[in-house]
């Protein structure tokens, strides 16, 4: 075992008390040969000593030289290593298959929601369409928050570190980056494509207010934040960001720290896997089961990706924020600047009067950059008071 920190230290104790089942399930029981930290183990021993090696340390380096030399000597690995995976996956994925073993890795993404060994395995028979969902714990814990408490976004932060969902830094997870990890790594999974990091466009939350929950329940609708992974035409669009769901949508009602992933294929129509997200016991159980599946043979090996071209300008509908001065004509001249990039409204909404009044509009799908043009237009405009905000809203219900 690499590392030994708190998901470590949790499937250390998970392992031990599940021995005894494993050997009954699978002929051979499953124990810890050595282990590496800072302070102590020796890799070259450790590895020598193994049979399969369980990386839990984090980052991209020396974790990634690690694993290269686990594989390169025959060994399994199984890693929750979502950096590692989005930003080195192929070359990982190479060794693996020069080594003729397996890298096993769901406790990368979405905590214990079995995402990865469903695509991989039950569905990969399926022509998937799409995969999107709900993969960070702690952004969806503070948006629930913010909508069942009316508390602003600082102080559901606040309250998630409190409580130990969100780290004393929480950048990578409220700025939408830990989530397209995820979503580089289920798109490779997905669509047989090498997506990594620096590909995946991604907003957070950061920017979100009470205001903009405030009007979603006026529009009877709820805001997650959305990884997303499609087919578009022969390409292939990933992205993250905040997004406004209608309530029958299957990820409407995921609610605190809970993930959840919806996978659409025409054979299966569409399935949502749900449960909690990352914490040190879940992410360890799922990395138990991992071990458990690289036990029984045959391999179970990721396959060369394909060269699929990404998609950076899509369709959306939006929701669209406007502080203004209330003055005759300025929902006309709103109405003419979008509709000069054939942005057509579906709905709107105003609320205040005089120098304090707010539009709130959300708009029927049009492709990205003809919105941000029009955005760009409105704000600057004499009338409008502040930078305008944007937010996408997921149209389908199922």
């Amino acid at each position: 075992m690499l590392g030994h920190g708190t998901v470590g230290s949790a499937f250390a104790g998970l392992l031990e008390e599940r021995a005894d089942a494993i050997e009954v399930e699978v002929g051979r029981r499953p124990e810890i040969s050595g282990v590496l930290t800072r302070s102590r183990g020796d890799f070259d021993d450790i590895v020598e000593r193994s049979d399969l090696i369980v990386e839990l340390m984090g980052g991209v380096e020396p974790t990634r030289d690690y694993v290269l030399r686990a594989l390169e000597a025959g060994r399994h690995v199984v890693t929750a290593n979502k950096q590692l995976l989005s930003q080195h996956g192929e070359e990982v994925f190479d060794a693996a298959r020069r080594g003729g073993v397996q890298v096993r890795f769901e406790g990368a993404v979405a905590g214990v929601v079995p995402a990865i060994r469903v695509m991989a395995e039950t569905l990969a028979a399926a022509h998937i369409e799409r995969v999107h969902g709900i993969v960070n714990g702690t952004t969806n814990y503070i948006l629930s928050e913010m909508a069942r408490t009316g508390a602003s976004y600082e102080d559901a932060l606040a309250d998630a570190q409190r409580l130990g969902y969100a780290e004393a830094d929480p950048t990578e997870d409220v700025t939408g980056k830990d989530a397209a990890a995820k979503m580089a790594i289920l798109a490779r999974l997905a669509f047989n494509a090498a997506v990594r990091l620096d590909q995946v466009s991604y907003e957070g939350i950061e920017r979100l207010t009470a205001d903009d929950i405030a009007y979603a329940k006026d529009l009877e609708l709820s805001l997650k934040l959305i990884g997303s992974a499609e087919r578009i035409g022969s390409g292939l669009a990933v992205h993250v960001y905040p997004a406004f769901l209608y309530a029958d949508h299957p990820l409407a009602s995921v609610n605190g720290a809970f993930n959840a992933v919806t996978i659409e294929s025409p054979a299966i129509t569409e399935i949502t896997l749900s449960g909690p997200g990352a914490g040190g016991i879940q992410t360890a159980s799922a990395v138990l089961g991992d071990v458990v599946s690289a036990m029984i043979p045959p391999p179970s090996l990721v396959p060369p990706a394909v060269d699929v071209p990404l998609v950076t300008d899509t369709e959306f509908s939006f929701y669209l924020h406007l502080e203004v001065a209330d003055r005759p004509g300025v929902l006309a001249q709103v109405a003419e600047i979008l509709g000069m990039q054939d942005v057509s409204v579906k709905s709107v909404v105003q609320k205040g009067l005089g120098e304090e009044a707010r539009l709130v509009m959300v708009m029927h799908p049009v492709l990205e950059s003809k919105f941000r043009a029009a955005v760009d237009l409105l704000s600057r405009l004499d009338f409008v008071r502040e930078a305008p905000r944007v937010i996408r809203v997921i149209e389908e219900t199922f």
